[in-house]
C-alpha cells in the first residue's frame, strides 16, 4: 500500500480512477467470496492482503507489470504459492467488476449490433492484433500455434474500436496467430446495424458485410503501380487508421498482453485480453467524463 499512496501523491487523476473501480470491485469481490472474507479478526492466519484497495492493487500491479510470481511474492510478502491462488481468484473478479461498469467490449456478433443501435458514432476501425505465447508442451499445439510470419508462437484477436471515442466495442474470440484476418473475421459472424462506416487495411480485402460502408486502402497491383490519386486516398486513410493502432498500443500498456504469455491455463488468454480491453475502456470514460 506505501506504493499506492506515492501514486496517488504523484498523480491524483490515477488515484480517482483506481478509486472508482475500487468500488464495484468491491461489490464483486464480496459477490464472490462473502462479505466478510476479509475479517482479520477470525480464527487463521491472518492475510496479507487484508483490504478491497490492497487486493485491487495487487492484480492490477500484477497485469501492469506481469513479473515473475516470485517477485510479486517478494513484493507482497506472500509465498509463491499463495501468489498464484490470488492471481486466479481475482483476475475473473476484475473482469466482473469492469462489466458492472459497462467496459468490456461485447462478445459476439448479436451483441455488438444490438450495442451499436443505441449509438450516435458511426465510424469504426477493425483490425487484429497478434500476442506471443510461451511455446506449448504438446507438439500437435506447437504446430496449431506457431505463426510462421511471426516466427513465433501467438495467438490473435479481431477487435473493432471507435474513431472518436477510441473505446474497444468488440473482442474476437481468441483464436491461432497463423491464421489470415481475413478468415478470422469471416469466422466471427460479426453484424451491424446500417450506416456504419468500417475502415479496415488491407489484410482483409474481401470482407464486405451488408448494410455497411467499408473504407479501405487500394492494393498496389502485383508488378504495376498505384495512380497519384490512390496514393493520396492511401495516406488518408493511413491517417484515421493510426487511431487504432493508438488503441491497441492503449489495450497492450498492460505486460500481461504484450510480454511471452506464460501461463498455460486454459482461457487465460482470452481472459486477460478481455480484462486489457476493459481496462482501456475505462480509462477511455474516466478521461473523457473529467475533462
Amino acid at each position: 500500500m506505501k506504493l499506492l499512496c506515492l501514486e496517488a501523491k504523484k498523480n491524483p487523476k490515477t488515484f480517482n480512477e483506481f478509486d472508482k473501480l475500487c468500488v464495484a470491485f468491491k461489490d464483486e469481490y464480496e459477490k464472490a467470496f462473502g462479505r466478510n472474507s476479509l475479517d482479520n479478526s477470525k480464527p487463521g492466519r491472518p492475510k496479507k492482503l487484508s483490504t478491497i484497495e490492497e487486493n485491487l492493487f495487487f492484480i492490477l500491479f500484477y497485469c501492469k507489470n506481469y513479473v515473475l510470481q516470485e517477485v510479486m511474492a517478494l513484493i507482497f510478502s506472500i509465498s509463491q504459492s499463495r501468489v498464484n491462488e490470488i492471481i486466479h481468484e481475482l483476475l475473473p473478479v476484475l473482469k466482473y467488476s469492469l462489466d458492472r461498469l459497462g467496459c468490456n467490449p461485447e462478445r459476439t456478433g448479436a451483441e455488438l449490433k444490438t450495442y451499436l443501435q443505441d449509438e450516435e458514432q458511426k465510424d469504426l476501425l477493425l483490425d487484429a492484433t497478434e500476442r506471443t505465447i510461451q511455446r506449448p508442451d504438446d507438439g500437435e499445439l506447437q504446430k496449431f500455434y506457431y505463426s510462421g510470419k511471426s516466427k513465433a508462437h501467438t495467438v490473435k484477436n479481431i477487435i473493432i474500436c471507435g474513431l472518436n471515442d477510441r473505446r474497444v466495442k468488440y473482442l474476437g474470440e481468441t483464436i491461432e496467430g497463423k491464421k489470415h484476418d481475413k478468415k478470422a473475421v469471416d469466422e466471427e459472424l460479426i453484424e451491424f446495424p446500417e450506416g456504419i462506416k468500417l475502415h479496415n487495411d488491407t489484410g482483409f480485402i474481401g470482407y464486405k458485410p451488408s448494410n455497411v460502408n467499408i473504407i479501405q486502402p487500394t492494393k498496389k497491383p502485383k508488378g504495376g503501380t498505384l495512380t497519384n490519386e490512390q496514393k493520396d486516398e492511401n495516406r488518408l486513410i493511413s491517417g484515421t487508421r493510426v487511431v487504432i493502432e493508438h488503441i491497441i498500443s492503449g489495450i497492450k500498456r498492460l505486460h500481461i498482453v504484450k510480454q511471452i504469455l506464460r501461463n498455460k491455463k486454459e482461457g487465460f488468454k482470452d481472459l486477460v485480453m478481455e480484462i486489457a480491453c476493459g481496462l482501456h475502456n475505462f480509462r477511455c470514460d474516466c478521461r473523457v467524463t473529467s475533462y
